[in-house]
């Protein structure tokens, strides 16, 4: 199957996908034409989807009343809660640099999973994973804003995973980058900072290579079976922030990478139109 996959163009899959739906047309006849079985059509609708479509989006703005910025974001069946608090306590690296700062923190709660994950804090210490998805997060959001206009503020990120069924990071920085957005409005309207530091929209999706398949915005069991898997992290006009690239079960191609990043590319635009109507409703 694999090899069939590979020979597949984007155009050859889309139009699997409308046979598929077509009433009139058996199975047999996109094995004859394609060389797919039914397994294979399956497979590539993956729950009604093309391979470049993401999941089903949904920005829930202002969930909380008492952070300074809150929304909850869902992408498929992955849920993740974002809100954002506003200190006057800098690092202290950070004292007398006419700077401001922010930073994120991430966490997963024990039946966000199909099976009960311990509470980090039960183990006194927090997972690599952890670490390293905070980081990634508070990078990523900081390459939007202009902290001087942020100046003698620390502004703090939380992400919590309700509910994970993959791309809990990618959704994430894009419900972070929502929060933040509706924070920055009311410290602006309460004239606690002067002008708008937000450069421009940001967000993340994650890609992958699926039995020789490009596909957009992976779950879980799709990035379990990902031979190559990858996370885009791209602003409203295109500047990378950040890609985090892996080879599972084989060496990536160029071909392959370039198919990644153009579909995470069109992704992206379509979370950060979903972003702006948020906004504007």
């Amino acid at each position: 199957m694999k090899k069939i996959f590979k020979k597949l163009s984007l155009d050859a899959i889309d139009r699997i996908i409308e046979m598929a739906w077509e009433d009139r047309t058996p199975f047999e006849a996109i094995l004859f034409q394609f060389g797919l079985s039914e397994s294979g059509v399956i497979y590539i609708m993956r729950k009604n989807r093309n391979t470049n479509n993401l999941r089903e989006l949904l920005i829930i703005p202002n969930y909380y009343e008492n952070p300074e910025g809150s929304c909850l974001i869902k992408t498929g069946d992955t849920h993740v809660l974002c809100n954002v608090s506003v200190e006057t306590s800098l690092p202290r690296w950070l004292k007398n640099s006419n700077m401001g700062w922010i930073t994120a923190e991430y966490g997963m709660l024990p039946r966000s999973t199909s099976e009960r994950m311990k509470r980090e804090a039960s183990r006194g210490k927090q997972s690599g994973r952890t670490q390293e998805i905070q980081r990634l997060i508070g990078r990523s959001i900081r390459s939007v804003i202009d902290l001087e206009k942020i100046r003698d503020l620390q502004i703090i990120i939380d992400c919590d995973v309700l509910q994970a069924d993959g791309g809990t990071r990618t959704a994430s920085i894009s419900g972070a980058y929502v929060a933040l957005e509706l924070c920055i409005k009311k410290l602006l309207e309460k004239k606690i900072i002067k002008h708008n530091p937000i450069r421009e929209n940001l967000a993340a999706v994650s890609c992958g290579i699926v039995n020789g398949v490009p596909l957009l915005d992976l779950d879980f069991n799709e990035d379990q079976n990902a031979d190559v898997d990858a996370n885009f992290v791209i602003t409203e006009s295109g500047k990378i922030v950040e890609i985090q690239m892996t080879s599972e079960k084989k060496l990536c191609s160029e071909e392959e990478f370039n198919s990644m990043f153009f579909l995470a590319k069109e992704g992206i635009k379509d979370i950060i139109k979903q972003q702006k109507n948020m906004r504007s409703n």
